[in-house]
């Protein structure tokens, strides 16, 4: 950056916050939209949502006191007048704008008070009305941080993009030249080139949708290096050595263990149980993600992985995000296990003193067989005797370095653990081609008979009187009902204290009903007790957070509203929905909103009301939010892309797929290059 000048150490420190170091940070740092600046439209010829360059003289300029102060003034030109506004302005603004100056302004056209308008246009004062105020390129816009202007940025890049073009060494060009014609995609120089100075012959309409092959051409690559650094850390994992489980050579176990089970296996969990089964017996770690809908059957097909770890002599670790979900595992793998002289334990933060150091004496001398557990798992004092396993519950809510952590309290030497982690967010097709190319994937994708497609409505919350009529009528059917609260602002507190009082008039409105709370912020065992009483239906009503959106099982409860869906994202209210229709009964989701609903809050509602697949809504999901959003985090390690766009570019994934063969075997020397380009330090997290 020492190469640019007029950059102060302030402006450097600003960009150093949008990630921007060195020159080739900001020659990628691509603009986020452009404006047209090419043509001057005449006032008369403006519609309401066009954002354009004008010109005009100055009619008259006035400060408005009423309500939020404001500079106004009108414009015009030969054809017709349009009216500026200005909230934030000074007293050197209104000396500028005075009756019969010529001023040239761009902004959006929107309908006023007194007709079309333009608020804070971007504006210049003409001295002289023979200069041409025209661009003759489309101009960009950057995205910017606090005390950054576009112009201040503009000139970094232009200097930037100097600096490179003399030193044609500077960025080398690591796709090689067949692909790039294969494709019709343009060399890296002319990409950039097009992209921060677009030519006359590229359409604003190209550049806006992404359709444009420069645009096209860097997402490509981008992928591309994210698909190589998987590809790297996938075979980094095949290097590391891990047991051997074979209990498929014992069938005896095995038979035992499901003749147990209260209910039979679908096709699909057997088909992933082979395939776990295939796993376990290579030499290297397995690194396998297992994702199915709510209810399909997950835990179940885990506790059979961590049966092929027992019966080879090594311990499971099996870690959940929540308490109540760590709990709920431990009861059903207590339950399976029952007739295997296996010790479960159970360890969360909650757990102190004596009973804390048994749990991790039974651990260190491996007298305990399985650990179930949240983040409390891969603390520091926690150490296995001999881990095998390692199977991790929605996996995605958990950091990078969680994740590396637990895995290398089993390393050993040269040898790891297996992994299993288990997701019921179903994830997109695009965004597992990419996040997860170094996972093999498993899908349960066949729910247990006897299921029936929940129902599902959404209503105004005008309509509340008729919701609490409703849960009522479904009580005296010595039915349950769920009643989830939650909060825009991401404060447990908050989100707790709505549900206590939502609690409180409900119990006041219900006067014949047992309604209980559970939260976030409760201590362990009261919940548990809470969750206990309303599985033997010694409570109706439930009102709880979001907490109970993964892992709690009540065939009885059928009904669920839940208020201001609109704040959730599709994937988090299917889970939420999949608390109900557990049972063999119909079962209802009244999704409660406040009006009014802007049009894709409505569109996304309208989604979950029409489909109970998970991976249809998913899909759509990923469409209107972004992967980071999908995926419930933005964590490090997550994906974070600089220009590809996953619902735009879906497209580019089934070419990458085959490119990354053809590099690895033909360019070996380019793929560190490309890794280095695009993910940085970031590639480190691939192998979890």
């Amino acid at each position: 950056m020492d190469k640019l000048t007029g950059i102060g150490l302030q402006t450097l420190n600003r960009l150093e916050k949008l990630g921007i170091r060195t020159i080739q940070d900001l020659i990628f740092h691509l603009p986020l939209r452009y404006e047209d600046r090419t043509k001057v439209y005449p006032i008369g010829t403006l519609l309401v949502g066009m954002t354009v360059l004008i010109c005009g003289r100055v009619e008259y300029i006035d400060i408005l006191p009423r309500g939020r102060k404001s500079l106004v003034c009108r414009i015009s030109d030969d054809t017709g007048y349009i009216t500026l506004k200005f909230f934030h302005f000074s007293a050197n603004q209104h000396n500028r704008l005075k009756p019969g100056t010529l001023i040239s302004c761009f902004a959006e056209v929107r309908h006023g008070f007194s007709g079309l308008e333009m608020v804070h246009p971007d504006y210049q004062v003409i001295l002289n009305p023979d200069v041409d105020i025209t661009q003759t390129r489309l101009t960009p816009v950057y995205p910017l941080t606090e005390g950054l202007s576009q112009t201040i940025l503009r000139k970094a890049v232009k200097q930037a993009l100097s600096v490179w073009n003399s030193e044609p060494n500077s960025l080398i060009d690591w796709i090689p030249s067949m692909i790039l014609k294969r494709f019709g995609y343009p060399t890296l120089a002319e990409a950039i080139q097009t992209l921060h100075a677009p030519d006359d012959s590229v359409s604003l309409s190209a550049l806006q949708n992404g359709s444009i092959p420069a645009l096209k051409r860097l997402a490509f690559e981008e992928l591309l290096a994210h698909h190589l650094s998987l590809r790297i850390s996938r075979n980094k994992t095949k290097a590391w050595q891990a047991p051997v489980f074979r209990l498929c050579t014992d069938n005896a176990i095995s038979e035992q263990f499901l003749s147990a089970l209260p209910f039979k296996l679908t096709g699909a969990q057997q088909r992933v149980i082979a395939e776990i089964e295939a796993d376990c017996l290579e030499q290297h770690p397995m690194m396998r993600l297992v994702q199915g809908d709510v209810g399909s059957g997950k835990t179940i097909v885990s506790a059979y992985a961590a049966l092929l770890a027992l019966a080879a002599g090594y311990q499971v670790a099996v870690m959940a995000p929540t308490e109540l979900l760590a709990e709920q595992h431990k009861r059903n793998f207590s339950v399976w296990f029952e007739g295997f002289q296996t010790k479960v334990v159970f360890l969360t933060g909650q757990i102190k003193g004596n009973a804390r150091k048994d749990i991790l004496q039974s651990l260190a001398d491996g007298s305990a067989g399985i650990i179930i557990g949240t983040h409390a798992l891969f603390q520091e004092s926690v150490t296995f005797h001999r881990l095998g396993l390692v199977i991790i519950d929605e996996q995605h809510r958990f950091g990078v370095h969680q994740r590396m952590a637990l895995r290398e309290k089993g390393q050993k030497g040269n040898t790891r653990p297996h992994q299993l982690v288990m997701t019921a967010t179903p994830i997109p097709r695009t965004l597992a081609m990419l996040q997860y190319s170094d996972l093999d994937i498993s899908i349960i994708d066949e729910l247990p008979p006897g299921r029936k497609p929940i129902v599902t409505s959404v209503i105004p919350a005008e309509r509340r009187a008729d919701v609490i009529e409703r849960i009522n009528s479904w009580i005296s059917k010595k039915r349950q009902v769920y009643w989830v609260c939650t909060l825009i602002e991401e404060s447990e507190v908050l989100e707790c204290e709505a549900a206590e009082k939502t609690a409180e008039q409900l119990t006041i409105a219900l006067p014949d009903v047992r309604v209980a709370l559970i939260h976030g912020r409760m201590k362990s065992k009261d919940k548990d007790v809470v969750m206990q009483a309303f599985k033997n239906h010694q409570i109706d009503l439930l009102v709880a957070t979001t907490v109970i959106e993964v892992g709690v099982d009540v065939p009885n409860a059928g009904l669920m509203i839940i208020e201001n869906p609109e704040r959730l994202g599709l994937s988090q209210l299917h889970q939420l929905r999949g608390r109900v229709g557990r049972g063999e009964d119909d079962s209802y989701c009244l999704l409660m909103y406040q009006s009014p609903l802007s049009d894709t809050a409505r569109q996304r509602l309208g989604i979950l009301r029409d489909s109970n697949d998970g991976f249809v809504i998913a899909e759509k999901d990923l469409e209107l939010r972004g992967p980071g959003e999908v995926m419930g985090t933005r964590q490090t390690g997550s994906i974070n892309f600089k220009i590809a766009d996953l619902a735009r570019d879906a497209g580019l994934l089934d070419a990458i797929q085959e490119v990354v063969e053809q590099i690895v075997v033909q360019s070996p020397e380019a793929i560190q290059p490309l890794c280095n380009r695009w993910l940085g330090a970031s590639t480190d997290y691939a192998e979890v």
